[in-house]
């Protein structure tokens, strides 16, 4: 099986400078996998079109998207104090939410399939009416209400590794039965969300799930506390559709990360979900990257997740 790669050279003029969400971050991915030929000949490439407003709207507040064009064609700078934008940054987003959308499309044909969206900006701490964290649009929260709309699918696994907490993928699905949201992270840390005890509310009680883990966690408990949760989900929740926000930042060495994980951890972690995948979602899993900032190790952790989805 091959795994489509979604990405538009696009993504590289959302200029943020010196910030550590920058364009480098991508350029550092496509070096690597460009230079393993076996890996680059079984990968798909495909480019994405931008996200219409109703596809964004499911999510976000009309009052977000005019804001943040607004800003970007005012040549504003900074969000607030973390999210640095360009006047591209709007489109751009718009494209990193129509990754999402056409790794769901590639990943519904009849013979089901993978796709990876090597995006940026990323999208799990973008909430409801807020953009924030680095984070525009909730690329994958928009991903899975697409899959929902288009293609009637009941239940989305949304499966949560990065360093952070996604706090705007909890909050969009808060009290929705029919999206899982499932987050292992560094706490306390940044957004300060994230304690065990968020468990989603109303008729989605139940369907939160964190997993929050101190700095320096060990990389084997880590993988284990991963597993295990899977598992719990899995014995009352089977997901017509897993997408992954596949953040790279819990990698030992991030400079904005005290996790562990190496990426032999990150590929055995892609095999846990695809062994869900396989039993309950006709093997349907698309990964959209959302953190990892350490240059030097960012693109061999996304080589080990490609190479697990294969």
């Amino acid at each position: 099986m091959s795994v489509q790669l979604i990405y538009d050279p696009a993504y590289l003029t959302h200029n943020t400078g010196n910030h550590p969400e920058n364009a480098r971050r991508l350029e550092a991915i496509l070096r690597v996998l460009g230079t393993d030929e076996a890996l680059s000949r079984k990968i798909g490439r495909l480019k994405p079109k931008p996200a219409a407003n109703e596809d964004i709207t499911r999510c976000h507040r009309e009052e977000l998207i005019r804001g943040i064009e607004n800003m970007a064609k005012q040549g504003v700078e900074y969000i607030d104090v973390d999210t640095r934008i360009s006047p591209e940054s709007f489109e751009v987003a718009r494209l990193a939410a129509g990754a999402a959308i056409a790794a769901v499309d590639t990943v519904m044909k009849e013979e089901g399939g993978r796709a990876f969206g090597l995006i940026r900006p990323p999208g799990h701490h973008a909430t409801i009416s807020k953009s924030m964290g680095f984070c525009l649009f909730n690329n994958a929260a928009i991903g899975a209400r697409y899959a929902q709309v288009k293609y009637g699918i009941e239940r989305v696994l949304i499966i949560d590794w990065d360093v952070h907490h996604g706090n705007g993928t909890q909050e969009i699905f808060w009290t929705d039965p029919t999206v899982f949201y499932f987050s292992t992270h560094q706490y306390p840390y940044y957004p300060g969300t994230g304690a065990a005890s968020e468990r989603g509310g109303g008729k989605g009680e139940g369907f939160t799930l964190n997993v929050p883990l101190s700095a320096r966690t060990p990389a084997r408990d880590h993988r284990k506390a991963f597993t295990d949760a899977l598992r719990e989900i899995e014995s009352k929740f089977h997901p017509d559709l897993i997408i992954i926000s596949a953040g790279f930042d819990s990698k030992r060495g991030d400079p904005l990360g005290g996790l562990m994980l190496e990426d032999s951890d990150f590929s055995e972690m892609t095999k846990e979900v695809l062994r869900i995948a396989e039993k309950h979602a006709a093997g349907r899993v698309v990964g959209l990257l959302e953190g990892g900032y350490n240059l030097d190790l960012l693109g061999g952790s996304v080589k080990s997740h490609i190479s697990a989805l294969l």
